[in-house]
């Protein structure tokens, strides 16, 4: 009898499916929901390695692991294969910490990247995750690094004095963490089990599959998360992006490519932007993506060459920065900081906090909305101004510091 992660069960034949997915799989008619259940049997085991290396090499010189459809099915197909968490327990929980303001409803919300963009520039999705905690609930998907030294995992668990335990929060702990903090960490190897049945043979194959442009799509929580911003690493995907998460169900959600071909918002020059829109009433009714453009200006805040924000140093350095950075103890104008800065911002924009029209975040707040609306309709200035006070207030490291000190206190497995 297999348990629960199919061993010692029978493998499964995809051979029809290889054949008709080479050369031509739109020829042979194939769909996004077979290719996510012939995907769904690597979760269980249940699919011979050579098998699995046909599939996703199949998917990858066809172009279909780039498909919109077939990103949202699997995505799907991912999720349902993941640690089963007690929802009602977490939402519980997170009920207890919500803080709705403009139109943001107080619930979770992911920022992370497709990473391989190759420019090996500091962790700002991390860095920008936990800025946001203090006016955000978090619940941010990552791994170690695989494409650079320094991933959003080894960063966390490099930080001092109390790094954090992330391999503790588990679906059986995860609610506790939020009852003494707004950030969690979800740690891919905890929460998708199924994914080491694969990790050999992706890195045999030595190019980049479909997992990872899965990971992003894949937040464990999945309908729980309320908003999400993905940066992607080419300027093709992102429309792809924003309708797989559309397809998905999502209603609020932007996606990035900086033009260096960058998976954040750039601090360079032009970052390319995909937003997840919902409209009401009519004929257009639903969600709509709309594309737009922003630049540094757009932030209120000057351009920064990569070079400057790319220390492409160990996660011991990079925690290091990360634990400057939140203490308030860059200058005003470093590079790094200001690169955090507008990826908090958008982030904070695409939550829908920036669009409340007064503000009551804590003390060092003067109140003062920034009003102004930029590309998208959206308020990147007053963005910047409540990632500075987060900063600057103590309230990020506030929230850093009892997230590290939660997960040292979970039992170890």
């Amino acid at each position: 009898m297999a348990d629960s992660d199919g061993q010692g069960a029978a493998l499964v034949d995809i051979r029809p499916l290889l054949q008709r997915l080479w050369p031509d799989p739109a020829k042979e008619k194939v769909t996004a929901k077979e290719i996510s259940e012939a995907l769904a049997h690597i979760f269980t085991n249940r699919l011979s390695p050579v098998q699995t290396g046909s599939l996703l090499t199949a998917l990858h010189f066809t172009g279909w692991d780039r498909r919109a459809d077939v990103l949202a099915e699997a995505s799907a197909a991912m999720r349902h294969h993941a640690a089963k968490i007690d929802i009602a327990s977490l939402e519980a929980a997170i009920a207890k910490r919500r803080r709705p303001e403009g139109k943001y409803n107080g619930g979770l919300c992911d920022i992370v990247g497709t990473g391989g963009d190759s420019h090996n520039t500091f962790n700002i999705s991390t860095t920008s995750s936990i800025v946001a905690s203090p006016l955000l609930l978090l619940a941010k998907h990552g791994n170690r690094a695989s494409t650079s030294k320094s991933g959003s995992a080894d960063l966390l668990m490099s930080m001092e004095p109390v790094p954090a335990r992330l391999e503790r929060i588990t679906p059986a702990t995860i609610a506790s963490v939020y009852a003494r903090t707004n950030y969690a960490f979800l740690f891919a190897p905890v929460f998708h089990p199924g994914m080491r049945h694969v990790a050999a043979i992706r890195r045999e194959l030595g190019w980049r599959t479909i997992f990872n442009l899965l990971g992003p799509l894949s937040n464990p929580l999945g309908d729980v998360v309320e908003a999400r911003m993905l940066g992607v690493a080419r300027d093709d995907l992102g429309p792809i992006f924003a309708e797989a998460l559309r397809l998905a169900g999502a209603r609020k959600g932007l996606v990035v490519c900086g033009a260096e071909q960058l998976d954040e918002v750039s601090c360079a020059g032009p970052t390319l932007c995909w937003q997840l829109v919902e409209r009401e009433g009519g004929a257009g009714a639903g969600v709509a993506v709309e594309h737009f453009t922003l630049t540094p200006a757009d932030f209120g805040l000057g351009t920064h060459p990569l070079h400057t924000v790319a220390p492409g140093r160990e996660p011991r350095e990079n925690a290091a920065i990360l634990r400057r950075l939140l203490r308030g103890e860059l200058a005003p104008n470093d590079p790094i900081l200001e690169f955090v800065l507008i990826n908090t911002a958008a982030f904070l924009v695409a939550a829908g906090v920036c669009d409340a029209d007064a503000s009551a975040m804590g003390p060092g707040d003067d109140g003062r909305v920034v009003p102004e609306r930029g590309p998208g309709g959206g308020r990147w200035k007053e963005g910047v101004r409540r990632a500075r006070w987060a900063i600057d207030s103590g309230a990020a490291w506030r929230q850093w510091e009892a997230f590290a000190l939660a997960t040292d206190g979970l039992p170890a497995e």
